[in-house]
């Protein structure tokens, strides 16, 4: 037996059993009823006697037209009869006919005569309920209009997927003759459609019976093979009446249209995202480099495979640029990145290095003009205009550089660079939208640039300065061997106050000078300047390290309300000791051999600049083998940790073995001063020399 109980057939063997209704006949209700030439029922089908009211014992032997017709349509009856029956032709029309329970009906027949092998002549009427045979005959022409007439692309698939019929909207679609899909899979007719997923929910359908409702699928057909298409196809299970699967119905719609602007709307959603990202992750410190290298950060993958900020070297400098038509760009590689593309990232300008481009370049034209270059199809006579070399343009060649964009970085009315951009891995050419997309990122970067560039300079400057001004000592004086260190802050942070002095005394005596002016940048640097010669004036002077901070408390007063911590320290080497004066510093460490280091309990002192504050001096005994180590908060203050921490952190680091005041000084700087540090270090240590004897220094002059 098979699916639903339904026999099977064995060979050639026909159907055996009862056989539930499975096709139109039966919709129909057929009846059969054979007449022989006298016009008497010799046969009676079951759907007669449904039909007609009367069983096959009332039936048979009857003559027909006395038990189903009404007396006035007799004789027409049996004239029509006599037709058939003398001539051969047969007949088809509806008749009203008379019911066993009294009520007419009318019936459409399809007559017809019979010879059987004896050459006996009868009459076969086949019979059916007129208004059942107009219903099925409105539903059939119903369901052939829509589908002849139906916009929508109409298909019909055989279990095997091959196609049985379509609609001319179909045929439309395809841009195929109907015939020439008949017989054919999918795959066979349209090739350039995804469909290996087609054919795969397809057989999904027919195993599950579930049907598939809008999948959208993009490819080409034969109606317009230049461009792409989406269409939405459903697919639907066919079964018979009882059950068996006949095929597939399949209904198709070009959503071309909606298919695009769905894609135009997602790529603006990118675009708008994209915007926000960058207007977020550019311009996240004053440091140029890594701004320049936040914007190629955004701009790969989503919009280039490969990008690179470059600027006028005219413009790092600080100096205006301006190209004329016949001039080369000297160009200043900041940042460069690229989407798994090593060959096209060789063949770019390593960041930090200055390259000259000739007139004819791309990106010269760019910077030159202060408009966009887009070339949206790269092609091998381009790529020389494009790279910086002949063994570049080989190399992007080989990347498979196939469209180029570069916009205009411009800053307050100046271009000072350009972001060059290209596409490799991405097949699609750059458009209209994404240079509308450069030139927001590009705006938007080019301010933060600028701001980082005006940044740098100012702080270069500052530096200079700060460096110019800071003393430069001998490595032993008046019985000090003395080290020390200038460190300027992280690259993202103003140049600060911070200084250290060593100043040779009468008598001998050192004096040991660490500050640090509160604030940044080149006022901190010129008034900490102002400080160190007023310091160094004082010192000439012996004063006692607390008067001399009087006298620079009031000179601090007058320097635009600056204020200033200072350590202030003389070293006698006769007495063996340190007269010391603190104005609102951090205590200095004191390490002796054998002990453990310690922090100098020092009145701390008000900062310089306050005005009206008393200083005093305290005297810190020093041995032979003794250091001295003078900061500023930038070695240990964090915003992470506690100050105490931070101290102890320093005291541990003193703790270790005798080292040279050198490697020491750099250990504590590696150690404690954070790359990312918002704030300058002052270092100075100094070691108490062993003294040398009267008689030993005779001989040694």
């Amino acid at each position: 037996m098979g699916a639903a109980g339904i026999p099977v057939t064995e060979g050639d063997e026909p159907l055996r059993g009862t056989v539930r209704p499975s096709g139109l006949l039966d919709v129909l209700g057929v009846a059969s009823v054979v007449l022989d030439t006298e016009g008497r029922i010799v046969l009676w089908s079951p759907q007669a006697e449904d039909l007609f009211g009367y069983t096959a014992r009332e039936a048979l032997g009857q003559y027909a037209a006395q038990l189903m017709i009404h007396e006035q349509h007799v004789d027409l009856v049996v004239k029509l009869f006599a037709d058939v029956m003398d001539t051969g032709q047969g007949w088809a029309g509806a008749f009203p006919i008379k019911h066993k329970d009294g009520s007419t009906k009318l019936v459409e027949f399809r007559n017809m005569r019979l010879l059987d092998d004896r050459g006996d002549v009868y009459a076969l009427g086949l019979a059916a309920d007129q208004s059942t045979v107009r219903r099925l005959e409105r539903d059939v022409a119903l369901s052939t209009r829509l589908v002849a007439q139906s916009p929508t692309g109409l298909a019909v698939f055989d279990t095997d997927l091959r196609y049985v019929s379509v609609n001319p909207a179909l045929e439309q679609l395809n841009g195929i003759p109907a015939e020439e899909h008949i017989g054919r899979t999918i795959r066979e007719v349209l090739p350039h459609l995804d469909v290996d997923a087609i054919e795969s929910a397809a057989h999904e359908v027919l195993e599950t019976g579930r049907p598939l409702v809008d999948q959208e699928t993009v490819g080409r057909t034969a109606a317009d093979p230049g461009a792409e298409h989406a269409w939405s196809i459903s697919l639907y299970r066919l079964e018979d009446a009882i059950g068996t699967v006949l095929g597939l119905a399949g209904s198709v719609v070009d959503v071309t249209e909606q298919h695009r602007a769905a894609v135009e709307a997602e790529a603006a959603r990118r675009r708008l995202a994209l915007v926000a990202d960058a207007s977020a992750r550019i311009g996240t410190t004053l440091d140029l480099e890594r701004t320049a290298r936040e914007l190629v950060g955004v701009a790969v993958p989503e919009l280039a495979d490969v990008a690179a900020v470059d600027l006028l070297e005219a413009v790092v400098q600080g100096r205006p640029s301006t190209l004329g038509p016949a001039e080369a760009a000297v160009i200043r590689a900041l940042a460069v990145d690229a989407d798994r593309v090593p060959d096209a990232l060789s063949a770019a300008d390593p960041p930090g290095e200055v390259a000259r481009y000739a007139p004819d370049r791309l990106v010269t034209e760019c910077v030159r003009t202060g408009l966009p270059v887009l070339l949206a199809e790269v092609g091998t006579e381009d790529l020389p205009r494009i790279a910086r070399s002949p063994e570049a343009a080989t190399l992007l060649a080989r990347a498979g550089v196939h469209s180029y964009l570069a916009v205009p970085l411009i800053a307050r009315g100046e271009v000072i660079g350009a972001l060059d951009l290209k596409r490799t891995r991405n097949p699609v050419p750059f458009g209209e939208d994404d240079l509308l997309l450069a030139r927001e990122l590009a705006a938007r970067a080019a301010v933060q640039i600028d701001n980082a560039r005006w940044y740098q300079n100012a702080r270069d400057t500052a530096l200079t300065l700060q460096r110019s001004l800071l003393p430069s000592h001998p490595a032993v004086t008046g019985g000090l061997e003395v080290a020390s260190r200038y460190q300027p802050a992280g690259a993202t942070a103003e140049v600060g106050g911070d200084w250290f002095d060593v100043i040779p005394l009468d008598g001998g005596k050192t004096a040991l000078v660490v500050g640090d002016v509160m604030g940044s940048g080149i006022n901190a640097a010129a008034t900490m300047g102002r400080l160190r010669t007023a310091t160094n004036t004082l010192a000439s002077l012996d004063l006692d390290p607390a008067k001399l901070l009087e006298h620079l408390d009031r000179i601090t007063e007058g320097l635009d309300h600056s204020i200033a911590t200072c350590v202030y320290a003389v070293y006698d080497p006769r007495l063996g000791h340190c007269r010391i004066a603190n104005a609102g510093h951090l205590p200095p460490a004191r390490l002796r051999p054998g002990r453990p280091p310690e922090l100098l309990e020092l009145p701390t002192g008000a900062p310089l600049g306050v005005g009206g504050v008393a200083f005093s001096t305290t005297i810190v005994d020093l041995a032979p083998g003794d250091r001295l180590v003078l900061y500023t908060d930038g070695l240990v203050e964090t915003r992470q940790h506690p100050l105490d921490e931070r101290l102890d952190a320093l005291l541990a680091l003193l703790e270790g073995p005798d080292r040279p005041l050198q490697e020491l000084c750099d250990l504590l700087l590696r150690t404690l001063h954070q790359p990312d540090n918002s704030d300058d270090v002052a270092l100075l240590i100094a070691r108490v020399q062993t003294p040398v004897a009267e008689g030993t220094e005779a001989l040694n002059s």
